[in-house]
């Protein structure tokens, strides 16, 4: 019982310092709205990308004049997808955005390329999982290729491709971890200066824990999601 009770007592201390002391807390936070904000941008930086790249991937199988840019966009997502994150990050932050002091920026725009290659293939198989003949009651209507894409197609492989694209918004959410190396103060970066300076562990899984529940929730809210479309479709 008395060894349960230092290791209570240390562990309090431990979290009185690597928390309240010296109002540390104040990096968890902020490390968690770089991260948060790193995360949402790129998501949204990633999102578009991938659209526009799927979309000219889709209609350049019957279109010859799309040949070139359909290359282009198959070296993209080989580049992207066959490079380590890190190494995009760092080419990005100390050769091709140098000149910009602020890392923040540079995160968003780095880890929005990256996701935007395997975004691109996620939005591609939802429209090709769209039945064909979408595309067929579509023109009979009289409708073009553009709004028959925007108003038929597009909306049914969001549904199909949910699952896949909140898994993509948490696993970015976790390769944020990696922005501490262009010297942004992201969470896992607080979580170690911390542990840096007061030579204490806790930091890292008070880290951990923060990713954790930010994990779940997004888990929580595709599920509440998933079940709202599926009802939608039962109507």
């Amino acid at each position: 019982m008395d060894q349960l009770y230092m290791i209570f007592d240390k562990f309090l201390k431990d979290f009185y310092t690597v928390v309240v002391e010296n109002n540390r807390w104040q990096m968890y936070l902020t490390g968690l709205g770089n991260t948060i904000c790193i995360a949402l941008v790129a998501v949204f930086i990633g999102t578009m990308i991938g659209l526009i790249v799927a979309i000219i991937k889709y209609y350049a199988v019957n279109n010859k004049k799309l040949w070139l840019l359909d290359k282009l966009c198959d070296l993209y997502i080989t580049v992207i997808r066959g490079t380590p994150t890190l190494i995009q990050i760092l080419i990005m932050y100390t050769v091709i955005l140098s000149s910009v002091k602020n890392g923040v920026p540079v995160a968003m725009l780095a880890f929005g390329i990256n996701s935007g290659a395997y975004v691109a293939e996620i939005i591609r198989a939802g429209i090709l999982s769209v039945d064909k003949g979408q595309s067929e009651a579509g023109r009979s209507l009289g409708l073009n290729s553009n709004m028959t894409m925007t108003l038929i197609i597009l909306p049914q492989a969001v549904k199909n491709i949910l699952p896949a694209l909140f898994n993509e918004f948490i696993v970015l959410l976790k390769e944020t971890s990696v922005a501490g190396y262009i010297a942004v103060q992201e969470l896992t970066k607080s979580a170690d200066l911390i542990r840096g300076r007061t030579f204490i562990g806790l930091p890292l899984f008070i880290s951990a824990g923060l990713y954790l529940i930010m994990v779940v929730g997004m888990t929580a809210l595709q599920k509440r999601l998933e079940r709202r479309l599926a009802k939608g479709d039962n109507r």
